[in-house]
């Protein structure tokens, strides 16, 4: 008597499911879902609703997704070299192709999307969108690396200003704030990994300045966005101006003094001003000039 053949088997198929997961990991969620809701919240200040805003909204997104997976297509030699964890194209959970083509498609939504906000608002948005491509591609490495970042950030409330029909445009002390707030996000973004930039020959101004200089310096645009923020708007500054004030003042000089005991208390204290930075940037909204 024969033994049995045994049952046949179908293999499982193979979803895309786990490359879809890590081409969206690839796109640097955290980031592009922070910039686009500061992005939906100075719309709303500035006062849109409905489907302008929606548009702002998917505008920031998509500039968002296209420079998030621009960056980590372009990097994947230098990160997989480093060794750095959480990049998909350096690890081979996504492809290469499908970044750059996910980051170009996503580029090119964002021309008629951030045009639709109006022609010289999708203007600024895309030159802020152009810079970010070019931090990606060549500034990140020349001391003109904290240019892009502060274009980036001061075009945030432009662009929301400029988005409503008929208004009076940003105004210049929430433009200047989100500039100084985008050096201090570039300082901040750059700081874990200055050794491993260095070793892969990247020299960007936080780079050439070292770590314990650029921890140091952390501080300064958030104190200064803070004094903008709070002093720029006509009139005295107000609860929520003095409330940043009296954190940031203290807490910058706080995590100086303590860096010789913490080696992160300068870092802890520039996250700390960064939260009172921001919740007073979106509370201000997109004033009138």
């Amino acid at each position: 008597m024969g033994t049995p053949d045994p049952p046949h088997t179908c293999a499982a198929p193979a979803w895309p499911f786990p490359r879809t997961v890590a081409l969206a990991r690839s796109c640097h969620p955290g980031p592009a879902a922070a910039v686009t809701v500061i992005a939906a919240v100075l719309g709303t200040g500035a006062g849109l609703h409905g489907a302008r805003r929606a548009v702002l909204v998917a505008a920031v997104l998509s500039g968002q997704l296209s420079v998030g997976w621009c960056n980590d297509a372009f990097d994947a030699r230098r990160d997989a070299v480093a060794g750095r964890s959480g990049k998909p194209v350096a690890d081979g959970s996504v492809g290469p192709r499908t970044v750059w083509a996910a980051a170009l498609t996503a580029a090119l939504l964002c021309v008629p999307l951030s045009l639709a906000c109006g022609p010289l608002a999708g203007t600024v948005h895309l030159a802020a969108v152009a810079a970010a491509w070019t931090y990606n591609l060549k500034l990140k490495a020349t001391v003109l690396s904290w240019l892009p970042y502060a274009i980036g950030f001061a075009a945030l409330p432009a662009l929301a200003g400029l988005t409503v029909p008929g208004g009076p445009g940003p105004a210049w002390w929430l433009m200047t704030a989100g500039a100084l707030l985008g050096v201090a996000a570039h300082l901040a973004d750059v700081l874990p990994d200055i050794e491993d930039d260095l070793r892969g020959g990247v020299r960007g101004l936080p780079q050439r300045l070292g770590t314990t200089t650029t921890r140091l310096l952390l501080p300064v645009p958030l104190v200064a966005a803070s004094a903008v923020l709070a002093l720029g708007p006509p009139g005295p500054p107000g609860p929520w101006g003095t409330l940043t004030l009296a954190i940031a003042l203290p807490a910058a000089p706080a995590g100086l003094l303590l860096a010789r005991t913490w080696r992160k208390a300068p870092l802890a204290a520039a996250a700390l001003v960064a939260l009172a930075d921001v919740a007073l940037l979106l509370v201000r909204g997109a004033g009138p000039v």
